[in-house]
């Protein structure tokens, strides 16, 4: 007796399981048999561009707030100082580079800097 309500249970757990995810989008088929067959649509996996786009237009900016404020020649001597260090400080020495945007935002923020 116990069995049979532990099948019955597993039974109406899958039933709710794919109800809601036929309620999220579903596909039907028609088998060779003639049989209609449902199918719960697989959601996809998709990657917002926006928030990784105005994540890496932020740190651009902040580099080139970071090379505006301590200077071109401190910011390069720091750089050069990470590039001989651990793995780890070659690979921030590497991020925060002087690449040309950054360098264009500094050269148009530095006036505004005491």
């Amino acid at each position: 007796m116990i069995r049979e309500q532990l099948q019955f249970d597993h039974r109406v757990r899958q039933l709710s399981r794919k109800h809601d995810a036929i309620a999220r989008g579903y596909l039907v088929k028609l088998r060779s048999d003639g049989l209609i067959e449902t199918k719960p649509r697989r959601p996809r996996r998709r990657i917002a561009l926006m928030p990784i786009l105005l994540f890496v237009a932020a740190f651009i900016a902040f580099k080139g707030l970071m090379i505006a404020s301590v200077g071109f020649g401190t910011y390069e001597d720091r750089l050069t100082r990470l590039q001989s260090g651990t793995a780890v400080e070659q690979a921030g020495a590497w991020l925060m580079g002087m690449d040309p945007v950054a360098l264009g935002i500094a050269e148009k923020i530095k006036p505004y800097l005491p």
